[in-house]
């Protein structure tokens, strides 16, 4: 029996290498209740950056777990911020409040490290920042307020002219 269907290049090359690394922060299933019953979709929370002073987070719900990511990922790429990164560390001391979440960052000297945890750290790695000190200084585990509130004071460095 002589198969007349064409062949099919099972590993397709896709266009160029994306230059973002996407880390996923946080997974979660979500429901709410309707007439027939509760409807449950998933929450995916995605940071993504370039190493090079690109970073960007997004957030997405979908049907599967796989649907939320990939949503979650094209939102963190459409919503980059440059960060200013000044000898491998941050220009200046910032501070930024989201919620109940409140970041605290301090530049510091090469050499010291990411002194920072969870949520902070993942978003200073992927914006190329080497050397840095942080705190939560808000009272909130939650992972979602934290990375805005770290995206919120990323914006308001400034680099002096």
């Amino acid at each position: 029996m002589v198969n007349d269907k064409p062949q099919r290049n099972r590993f397709r090359r896709e266009g160029p290498r994306d230059e973002f690394d996407s880390k996923l922060l946080d997974l979660a299933r979500v429901s709410h209740t309707r007439a027939g019953g509760k409807k449950m979709r998933f929450r995916a929370l995605v940071v993504s950056g370039d190493k090079k002073g690109k970073v960007g987070f997004g957030l997405g719900k979908g049907g599967d777990v796989a649907l939320a990511i990939e949503k979650a990922t094209r939102l963190s790429k459409k919503n980059m911020i440059e960060v200013p990164v000044v000898n491998e560390t941050i220009p200046h001391e910032v501070q930024a409040k989201v919620g109940a979440a409140e970041i605290l960052l301090r530049p510091q000297r090469k050499g010291r490290g990411l002194v920072a945890g969870g949520t902070v750290r993942l978003v200073c790695q992927l914006a190329g920042i080497r050397n840095i000190s942080s705190k939560v200084l808000g009272g909130t585990g939650n992972k979602i307020n934290n990375v805005r509130a770290t995206m919120e004071a990323l914006k308001k460095l400034k680099v002096k002219k």
